[in-house]
């Protein structure tokens, strides 16, 4: 269970982010188009899960932004932006801002990606929510870099995570 915080208050999550060197664990999630995809089918790819509460935030969407902007940059790279938010959401979102430089993805269904990554928020304000992390995955599906942001209300430290690519 991670420790962080919300504009200095405590929160707490459900588990742990995986640890870098550990298989990443497989999930399934939802697409804008309301299609399922899961980790497995960018095996071969470096993958961003860009983790975050709502895209409906300012942090959040910065976020989303930033790694657009990076990911285009990138070889064999592919950014997943991961929340509870509605894939209607995301779209609309990625839509008004013309990003498509990432994938947008709903935990709308189901909890099996926040149980097995860890990112749930379990008390506080935003009970429910996925939490603010970054983790990286290299092409054979093994962890190279995770972040459990420290107070929701930061960004995370992109260079660090597009430095694992």
């Amino acid at each position: 269970m991670a420790k962080i915080t919300f504009k200095g208050s405590p929160v707490s999550t459900a588990g742990d982010l995986p640890r870098v060197g550990a298989e990443a664990p497989d999930f399934s999630l939802v697409k804008t188009d309301l299609g399922e995809v899961s980790l497995s089918d960018y095996k071969g790819k470096k993958v961003v899960l860009n983790i975050f509460p709502s895209v409906d935030t300012g942090v959040c969407a910065a976020s989303v932004r930033r790694f657009n902007a990076e990911a285009s940059k990138q070889d064999n790279t592919v950014v997943l932006c991961v929340s509870r938010d509605l894939p209607f959401a995301h779209a609309r979102f990625c839509g008004a801002e013309g990003l498509d430089d990432v994938v947008s993805l709903s935990e709308y269904k189901d909890e099996v990606f926040s149980q097995n990554y860890g990112v749930k928020m379990v008390d506080g304000p935003l009970a429910g929510l996925l939490s603010r992390a970054v983790v990286v995955v290299d092409e054979n599906g093994k962890v190279t870099h995770s972040e459990q942001v420290d107070d929701i209300v930061n960004e995370p430290d992109y260079e660090a995570a597009l430095k694992a690519l």
